[in-house]
């Protein structure tokens, strides 16, 4: 249904209202002042957001005491203005648990909120803001929600979905630059021209994987239209995410409420024409580069004949294969391809590069057809592939590569056409790059070609990250507002053309804006002055008084409550147990999915408990088959532009969670580390829950029905017991003490460290296991042993409680108060 759903919405984004205005800005170091009224758009100078940001005056209120920033006091005036006092500030306990979900995405340790809360300094909160900002949990949090913008995933898309392996560098980089607070504007033109920029920059060529994250359909036949289809993509994606631009609709037609031509749009899509792509460039550099090239050098001089021998017996399947897929493209695309190389032009180029790219994998179908055909000559092959692995210790690791996008060392262009409905092989009038004329006041930033790049992306990215343009600080200030609010300023945050929303406070939004970029495009600065401000901080509770007056909250005149995201939703679940791994970046991993996930040959679980523990934001993102966990808490379809996550309310997610085999392990270990940290007392025991899972003490009407619920679970196990049912018991609650030290103590001996938190787990089940069959054996023959003894002791502490005890942390963690950010 969600994948219908998805298709129905780019076929509306493809015949709906476009607001194209959206895309274009007054240009980067924009017209002059003197320039004629009749150059530049009525239309452009009437819509809120292409007029110049102008920071507003700060509005007098009455209720001075109250405001700690200019933002509240924007927020107050429209207060007042209604009669409608703000909330109090919310506790300590609420408001660190607030502020650190929205940071790191992960709630905090009951010794965060205690030290929060019994801090009496004056700054104690703004102490605490810095260091959620300054930890690498934050990139993570944040790099994540810039990830749903770009559709970031590590597979194509379609029908194939093949792997794309190097999509997670491009991730680390995202993550990376939101730790380092790297400058907005820096941010943007890496990422759309870093590769014209900075092409000796390693990060930089990576930070191009914003271009190249479109889905792709690598085995397509006509690559005349994948070409174009390319196009689109990048025009849209880049005007979408940057400058909160529907711009598909302008691809067919003229735009009838936006002043803005189907050729203005194709003199827009002029700056992504001679964009192309490679998987296949080194990450190392310098001496790294140097020392890997020795090595390989080395390994090639050695098995040379071996490879030559591979390479003869490979050769006639890879002709036929070539031949095979040069006959399956249209006619268009072959007459590229066959063109000899002095007599290709840039168009020509592009699409004899891409061929190259669909082949990338020839030699293993090569391999697979001699396997089919010629068993004797596959032995052959299979025999040298043996004597090829003896050389392995001295063949370097391979280091991967970078996906990035090029111009394949050429500084023209091909001809870009306005199209008939959008048609690829309908050509009209050619057009040469340029911004839209109603809104750029006719002028356009200066493209410098190189001797290996056309300049075009870099002249658009300096124009879109200038400080004169007015959407681009605007759009991502108030996607932050979003973000933290459940709403942004603009409720439409990918669209602030004609046919979006108007901004609910205007004058905030400029000020955010404004102070966005003369704080230097910083936007941990942004966010700070958002987190430190009494409109963040107020309470979440509930205003039977503005039931009327401002139903929505739009006024903000109290916190709105959100339902965490989804990864916030594991990641959270996973910290509370002790069983979450924080390494941060590297390649994705794979935790475990359910039995009937209904493609599980392309999901191989990793092998590693840590890697199958790590933060949602390093799990693999197959495009057409979503991790399921975090699928049903809605998360970003990465077949879109992806601006806001949705918060939807249904059956399958509160399903998901009590009946998943995955979510009731991790409530096993958190039962566990409950009952190892709080000893043996009911009280204490739920005192300690209710700290690691919200903050807080219960009160004693939560502690009275916690109680109740479980003597009479207890009663239901006991049940069951006597049955001969097996039952459930929390994991690690014996992971203390004596025992502990000794597999510490092993490991030390053994490898020379001590093991990480899931070997121990695994060491510790395994004595447990191998306890109880001693215990069993030892009551059969009679015997009274070391085992028996502590099987006795075992027996003491009440099965039936224990596994009561699970079922109750279970429940408590799936409530919606764990599931809310308050």
């Amino acid at each position: 249904m969600k994948r219908k759903a998805a298709s129905l919405a780019v076929a509306w984004s493809l015949v709906g209202v476009m607001s194209l205005e959206s895309v274009a800005v007054v240009a980067a170091e924009a017209a002059p002042a003197e320039q004629p009224r009749s150059a530049r758009s009525a239309q452009g100078q009437q819509h809120w957001a292409y007029q110049a940001v102008a920071r507003p005056a700060t509005p007098a209120v009455k209720n001075a005491r109250w405001v700690r920033s200019p933002i509240d006091a924007h927020i107050l005036a429209q207060l007042e203005a209604k009669g409608i006092k703000p909330s109090a500030d919310a506790d300590r306990a609420t408001l660190i648990r607030r502020v650190t979900l929205d940071t790191w995405g992960i709630i905090p340790t009951p010794e965060e909120v205690k030290a929060f809360v019994n801090d009496k300094s004056p700054n104690a909160y703004e102490k605490l803001v810095d260091r959620l900002l300054a930890s690498p949990r934050y990139g993570e949090r944040w790099g994540r929600r810039w990830l749903d913008l770009t559709r970031h995933a590590d597979s194509d898309g379609y029908n194939t979905d093949g792997t794309r392996p190097n999509m997670w560098r491009y991730r680390d980089y995202v993550i990376k630059a939101f730790n380092d607070d790297k400058p907005y504007d820096v941010f943007i033109k890496e990422q759309l021209a870093g590769d014209e920029l900075w092409p000796d920059r390693k990060d930089a060529l990576v930070a191009t994987g914003f271009l190249r994250n479109f889905p792709d359909e690598i085995n397509a036949r006509d690559l005349n239209l994948k070409k174009q289809e390319i196009a689109n993509d990048l025009t849209d994606t880049v005007s979408s995410v940057f400058l909160a631009t529907t711009a598909n609709c302008a691809q067919c037609h003229n735009h009838k409420f936006d002043k803005f031509s189907q050729k203005e749009y194709y003199q827009l899509q002029a700056y992504f024409v001679n964009t192309s792509f490679r998987d296949d460039v080194t990450p190392l550099s310098g001496k790294e580069l140097a020392d890997y090239s020795a090595k390989l050098a080395k390994w090639e001089e050695a098995t040379k004949d071996i490879r030559a021998k591979q390479e003869a017996l490979l050769k006639p399947y890879i002709d036929k294969l070539e031949a095979d897929r040069l006959l399956g493209f249209v006619p268009e695309t072959r007459e590229s391809i066959t063109k000899p190389e002095k007599e290709r032009n840039a168009y020509d180029r592009w699409i004899y590069h891409r061929n190259l790219w669909t082949m990338s994998g020839r030699t293993r179908n090569a391999a697979n057809q001699m396997k089919e055909k010629d068993k004797a000559q596959y032995a052959e092959y299979e025999k040298l592939q043996a004597e090829l692995k003896k050389f392995d210790d001295i063949k370097p690791k391979d280091p991967g590569n970078i996906s990035t996008a090029t111009e394949l060392g050429h500084s023209d262009s091909p001809s870009t056409f306005v199209l008939f409905k959008g048609i690829y092989d309908r050509k009209l009038e050619e057009v040469q790059p340029a911004l839209p004329a109603a809104l750029s006041g006719g002028q356009n930033p200066q493209i410098v070609a190189t001797a290996a790049s056309s300049g075009r992306r870099t002249a658009l990215a300096n124009w879109i990250a200038s400080p004169s343009n007015p959407l681009t600080a605007r759009v991502f200030a108030n996607r932050v507002w979003n973000t933290y609010f459940g709403r942004g300023l603009v409720d439409t945050v990918n669209d602030f053309g004609k046919m979006g929303q108007k901004p609910v406070n205007p004058a905030l939004l400029d000020y955010l804006a404004d102070s966005f970029v003369k704080n230097g495009w910083s936007v941990k600065k942004l966010q700070k002055e958002i987190l430190l401000s009494s409109v963040y901080r107020q309470s979440s509770d509930h205003r039977e008084d503005l039931v009327s007056v401002d139903p929505e909250n739009k006024l903000l005149a109290y916190f709105p409550r959100q339902r965490l995201d989804a990864e916030q939703v594991r990641d959270s679940l996973l910290y509370a147990a002790g069983l979450l791994e924080e390494k941060i970046g590297g390649p994705s991993v794979f935790p475990p999915v359910p039995v009937n996930f209904d493609n599980r040959n392309a999901w191989k679980v990793s092998d590693s408990l840590a890697d199958q523990h790590r933060r949602s934001a390093y799990i693999f993102v197959r495009r057409n088959t979503p991790y399921p966990l975090l699928d049903t808490f809605d998360w970003a379809n990465p077949q879109l532009v992806h601006g806001r996550r949705e918060v939807t309310t249904t059956a399958p997610q509160a399903l998901a969670l009590v009946n998943s085999d995955l979510v009731f392990e991790w409530s096993k270990a958190l039962a566990g580390r409950v009952i190892r940290e709080a000893g043996e007392n009911d009280n204490a025991r739920l005192d300690r829950l209710y700290q690691i899972a919200f903050g807080r003490n219960p009160d004693k009407a939560e502690k009275d029905s916690l109680l109740a619920f479980l003597d009479k679970e207890e009663k239901v196990v006991a049940g069951q017991i006597s049955t001969g049912k097996k039952v459930v018991a929390p994991v690690g609650a014996k992971d203390a003490g004596a025992v502990r030290e000794k597999v510490d103590g092993l490991f030390k001996t053994l490898y020379g460290r001590s093991p990480d938190k899931f070997e121990r787990a695994t060491l510790l089940s395994y004595l447990d296991t191998q306890q109880a069959k001693l215990a069993k054996a030892s009551d059969e023959d009679g015997e009274g042993s070391a085992g028996g003894a502590r099987a006795s002791a075992r027996d003491k502490a009440n099965p039936a409680r224990s596994a009561a005890f699970v079922e109750l942390v279970h429940a408590v963690v799936n409530s919606n108060e764990f599931l809310y950010r308050l």
